[in-house]
């Protein structure tokens, strides 16, 4: 029954998609306005269809029907339910599931919002973009990646269930599903953007139509990028939280991408500057997805993140250089459209602090994509294997962090086309002021290194101009200079000043050490006394832990490692004792062995960790912040900026 529903889900996506896009193409080309409202209500049939195809498979797993191949590969009767609902997205088919899922649901969606705008080119053709790539994931999904393949299980047969790396902590409920609402988001304004070109509509209008969907899909993007960092973090034992592997930077790609257009956007809402740099970073952020999404499921590369090789390769390599070669025919064709009208004023001028912010995060989007793949080139070519590890990646970004920093300190307190040096002057002497305190701070706190003191030097400069600028928004308009898109964007720079303290003194100042310890047995660990307590077995229904109990300081960690029973794999499950000062992070790297129980852990300490997870909140809270018009005759005008730069573009 669950094959047959899922399946059958799976066939009415596509046929809603299909048919949808073909009905629109048609009310285009002809008088009639209602087929464009018909081809419209096609989205529903395509959402009604992935929920159809995403109930039939938790049902699948739910009742550990092992008659469907995916549940017979990565379903147990001894997976805990919360892990037996996220296994859906634990592998590669159930994950392309979940992508189609999200993709039809973000396709209702614009059709209901832009429900009384159908009769709009633009948006009827943004429908039918998004309507050929759901058309595309459903195709997936019927054919290399299909989640309904049937399997005849022997009598008694009981499946591994997915990976233990992801069904040992609770965000891998979280972390993925987040991480796919930002990935997929991004078709929402890439199709408008590609509506735009077709429709020769080139002005400011589909930026504004676009500009929440866009902030929205970065936020839930930051969101999922932040929960994986924690979930390694917390899960892997190894003392880190990001190590530049290649399926943690095809998350990061599309992230500096989006961030580079929501700075650039702005020049163009302004003075109608950057068009076809702006329509670029678009698609770009699409298209990074797409290759992203190829990175992690092809199988090309080893990765704790990747799933096993499938087939879906060289058709996400067919959609991503099908798009690519079309959107730059499109951008050739609207070439002499896209010509921006002036250019900027001064360097010294708010446009030109976002232009040079906008080629640091090209800058380190080419070095983040050059060194992921860049090995797989070689490996085509020359049939051999090389890597490119961490030390290349933190090289090459570090300059660029610091500039980015620098920029964001900048660009707020320099004014539109043109600043004279006075006002400059008298604008940067509290962020100069509050950087030469945070570095004064640092040292007279025991900090040392050029790097890491000019990296708090900086922050303190971007994060005294940030709230320099929410203090006088504050003092003019009260609580609402917390809110709008200019105070909002002030709180997220504050949450990346509090991401980049806790990244430059984690990563700085951290001290590691392996240890062999007997019950009763203590060391001393930089300033801390670590004690070896006592340990203990714990049986569960899929796995069984070695847990120890150590004491720190009179704060008791307790590190394990557990046996899962269907795959026996060992799996650490480190501790933490976290403070705003320093996290002391205890993995326990052998279990308890021989008659005296003797173990061996690693001790890691690591400053100001926590305020990576702070910072990621606080950019989360301003995004929300920066999507609440800041009063309501604002929200008005806007909304008639839309409606008069749809006029205009339907003039042009």
């Amino acid at each position: 029954m669950n094959l047959v529903i899922g399946s059958f889900g799976i066939v009415l996506a596509l046929a809603g998609a299909l048919t949808g896009a073909v009905t629109i193409i048609v009310g285009i080309r002809s008088p009639r306005d209602r087929l464009q409202i018909i081809g419209a209500r096609y989205a529903w049939v395509a959402f009604a269809g992935m929920c159809l195809s995403a109930f039939a498979m938790q049902r699948a797993l739910i009742t550990r029907d092992f008659s469907v191949q995916f549940v017979a590969e990565h379903g147990s009767s001894l997976t805990p339910p919360l892990y037996n609902v996220a296994t859906m997205w634990s592998a590669l088919e159930g994950s392309i599931l979940l992508w189609g899922l999200i993709l039809a649901g973000y396709l209702a969606v614009v059709a209901k919002k832009f429900s009384k705008r159908l009769s709009d080119p633009m948006v009827s053709w943004a429908l039918v973009s998004m309507f050929l790539v759901m058309a595309f994931f459903a195709l997936i999904m019927l054919g290399p990646a299909n989640p309904f393949e049937s399997f005849n299980p022997p009598v008694g047969y009981d499946g591994p269930g997915p990976n233990p790396l992801l069904q040992n902590h609770i965000l891998v409920a979280f972390h993925p599903p987040m991480l796919y609402l930002g990935y997929i988001g991004f078709t929402v304004p890439f199709s408008f953007a590609v509506a735009a070109l077709i429709t020769g509509r080139l002005g400011e209008g589909w930026l504004l139509i676009t500009r929440r969907w866009t902030l929205f899909s970065w936020g839930f993007l930051t969101a999922g990028i932040i929960l994986g960092a924690w979930w390694a973090y917390d899960v892997l034992g190894w003392g880190g939280y990001w190590g530049w592997d290649p399926v943690e930077n095809a998350s990061l790609l599309p992230w500096l991408t989006g961030t580079a257009y929501l700075h650039s956007v702005l020049v163009q809402e302004r003075r109608g500057l950057l068009r076809v740099w702006n329509l670029s970073l678009v698609c770009a952020t699409f298209l990074l997805t797409i290759l992203g999404t190829f990175i992690t499921r092809s199988g090309i590369i080893a990765s704790v993140h990747a799933f096993s090789e499938g087939g879906i390769g060289p058709w996400l390599l067919w959609f991503f250089s099908i798009v690519l070669f079309a959107v730059i025919c499109l951008i050739f064709w609207r070439g002499e459209e896209l010509r921006s009208q002036g250019g900027i004023d001064s360097p010294l001028s708010r446009e030109g602090a976002f232009l040079a912010n906008n080629l640091a995060f090209g800058g380190f989007a080419f070095v983040v994509l050059l060194g992921t793949v860049f090995p797989l080139i070689v490996e085509a070519l020359q049939n051999r294997q090389i890597s490119v590890g961490a030390p290349y990646f933190e090289k090459m970004s570090m300059p660029i962090g610091f500039s980015l920093l620098f920029l964001m300190a900048v660009a707020p307190i320099l004014p539109w086309r043109k600043a004279n040096t006075e006002l400059v002057r008298d604008r940067i002497e509290w962020p100069a002021w509050g950087a030469v305190l945070s570095l004064v701070l640092v040292v007279l706190l025991g900090g040392r290194g050029l790097l890491p003191l000019l990296g708090f030097t900086f922050a303190g400069f971007a994060g005294t101009s940030a709230m320099r600028h929410l203090t006088l928004s504050a003092r003019r308009n009260g609580w609402k200079g917390l809110v709008g898109r200019s105070n909002g964007g002030m709180v997220v720079h504050l949450g990346v000043v509090f991401l980049a303290i806790g990244l430059i003194g984690s990563s700085s100042y951290i001290s590691q050490g392996s240890y062999s310890l007997q019950p009763g047995e203590s060391i001393q660990f930089s300033e801390s006394t670590i004690t070896y307590v006592s340990s203990e077995r714990l049986s569960f229904p899929n796995k069984i832990q070695e847990r120890v109990q150590i004491d720190i300081d009179g704060s008791l960690l307790e590190p394990s490692i557990e046996r899962f029973t269907a795959s026996g794999q060992l799996v650490p499950s480190p501790s933490t004792r976290t403070s705003p000062v320093k996290d002391i992070q205890i993995a326990l790297l052998d279990p308890p062995a021989g008659e005296n129980k003797s173990i061996v852990i690693q001790v890691t300490k690591q400053p100001l960790l926590l305020w990576i997870w702070v910072g990621g909140f606080v950019m989360l809270m301003g995004t929300v912040l920066s999507a609440i018009p800041m009063q309501k005759r604002k929200a008005g005008r806007n909304k008639q900026r839309v409606r008069l730069s749809g006029k205009k573009d339907q003039e042009k």
